[in-house]
């Protein structure tokens, strides 16, 4: 019964997050173990490029150390993964996921760049940044709560998770990273087409809805930005460091 219903909650979760979230599962959890060796998952650019190594371009989003000092902060990061990538996978890109995984490679590219400049041999904590970011930005006007019985804005979310992370860990250089890649996203896809009347620089190659076709109802390609589609209900909250976030309220809803 148990592995019926775990079965079930896993074909739930939408396409291209449901294996982003088993990749970064697995790998940390073989890294763990002693399967894999950590340093052969890590971004290391003379290894990609002069010993081939081009799996390293993968392992960089998915593995994190599982430590007791890192263990914790691993959770949260699934957590957002799991609960913000779903929500947005469901919503705005509902019935798309070419596109949805189009804006993961888009992010994921930017990220390598920054990773190889800047030496960052982990890349799991910007990337799940990035698609917070994003979802935050459709959904600005959602209130979220955070500790304390705080309540905000959603666009406030991943500046609070920056200056929360940088007070209690000393933190704060991914999630800002992550949300600049977000940002550059969404500016290109959203912002300056429609606020601007620019071009549209970036879309999804038309050989991704080959291989991963619209549903039914899906449209291709983008228009406005709207306000995630998918129904609200009392379960639908966040949890993240012992919160419920994610839930969210319209401004004047009762």
């Amino acid at each position: 019964m148990a592995e019926n219903e775990i079965g079930e909650w896993f074909r739930g979760i939408p396409l291209i997050t449901r294996y982003w979230f088993l990749l970064s599962v697995v790998f940390p959890l073989l890294g763990r173990i002693g399967i894999l060796h950590p340093l052969y998952m890590i971004l290391n650019f003379d290894l990609v490029f002069y010993r081939f190594q081009i799996w390293r371009l993968l392992t960089a989003f998915v593995y994190y150390p599982i430590t007791p000092q890192t263990g914790f902060h691993y959770l949260i990061n699934i957590y957002f993964l799991y609960s913000y990538s779903t929500r947005l996978e469901s919503g705005l890109f509902d019935g798309r996921p070419a596109d949805f995984l189009f804006m993961l490679l888009f992010n994921g590219i930017v990220l390598l760049i920054i990773g190889f400049v800047a030496s960052i041999p982990l890349l799991m904590d910007p990337l799940v940044l990035s698609v917070l970011y994003i979802w935050c930005q459709v959904n600005k006007d959602t209130i979220v709560q955070f500790w304390f019985g705080m309540q905000f804005k959603a666009m406030y979310l991943p500046w609070v998770l920056a200056i929360f992370n940088m007070i209690i860990q000393g933190g704060g250089f991914m999630e800002l990273i992550g949300i600049f890649v977000g940002h550059v996203y969404f500016f290109l896809m959203f912002k300056y087409p429609q606020d601007f009347g620019g071009t549209r620089f970036i879309s999804t190659p038309s050989f991704f809805y080959k291989y991963l076709p619209n549903r039914q109802g899906g449209v291709s390609g983008f228009g406005q930005a709207p306000a995630s589609r998918r129904p609200r209900t009392d379960d639908d909250a966040g949890g993240g460091w012992g919160r419920r976030w994610g839930r969210g309220q319209r401004l004047g809803d009762n």
